[in-house]
């Protein structure tokens, strides 16, 4: 069984992984207190213990990846969290992003696709501390109907196109953010839903995920 600590060191390490956030045009400040309340090496294993808090991606299970910290920053500002915000997170990944979200006191509903992974939430270590983080195994692309519409969406993986269903889920005048194309990098935009059922979209920087898949795996 692992022991999780927090010990000074690694609350400097986050100080130090703030510093770089901000350098690299981190503006909100509920984020990057978020960012750095919460333990990152918590989410990784404990080989990566003594490199958490640099600012990379990391392998998890599945063939996965915990994104590096300026890209969960640099969605997470881009989404305009205000407490309360429902949001819809597509992609849960090592639980990470979906944290950072229910700090800043978003209501989270987080959908995997990899059953290994979404195995992992049911002993997550902050399972008590956010009764505001909701888990889900299914298809992202089918999204949760049952219980939209959403503030607010983020997908954590790289969608070949725009999907539809949701749209639907989104409630006029929400965002979602989403890195859009196939092969090595993709575009960060953000789609605002208007009141015609379609959206505005804005382009920001490129990044690199991994592919956005359909179904269930496992």
């Amino acid at each position: 069984m692992r022991k999780y600590e927090d010990t000074y060191r690694h609350k400097g390490l986050r100080k130090k992984l703030i510093d770089v956030l901000r350098d690299k045009g981190i503006t909100d400040e509920n984020v990057l207190k978020a960012i750095n309340t919460i333990p990152r090496h918590y989410f990784l294993d404990s080989a990566f213990d003594e490199i958490a808090y640099e600012d990379r991606a990391f392998p998890i299970a599945a063939e996965q990846t915990i994104s590096q910290p300026y890209t969960v920053a640099y969605q997470t500002q881009l989404l305009q969290i205000k407490p309360f915000d429902k949001v819809l997170e597509i992609g849960t990944g090592s639980i990470y992003q979906a944290t950072v979200l229910a700090e800043m006191g978003a209501k989270i509903f987080t959908i995997e696709r990899q059953k290994e992974l979404f195995d992992k939430s049911k002993h997550f270590i902050f399972k008590k501390e956010y009764p505001n983080l909701k888990f889900f195994y299914g298809d992202g692309y089918e999204g949760l109907p049952t219980y939209g519409p959403f503030d607010k969406i983020i997908i954590t993986a790289a969608a070949p196109f725009i999907p539809p269903k949701l749209i639907e889920q989104l409630k006029v005048g929400g965002f979602m953010v989403v890195p859009v194309d196939e092969g090595a990098h993709q575009r960060m935009v953000r789609l605002t839903k208007i009141a015609d059922g379609g959206y505005t979209e804005e382009t920001f920087e490129n990044f690199s995920f991994v592919p956005m898949l359909t179904g269930k795996n496992g």
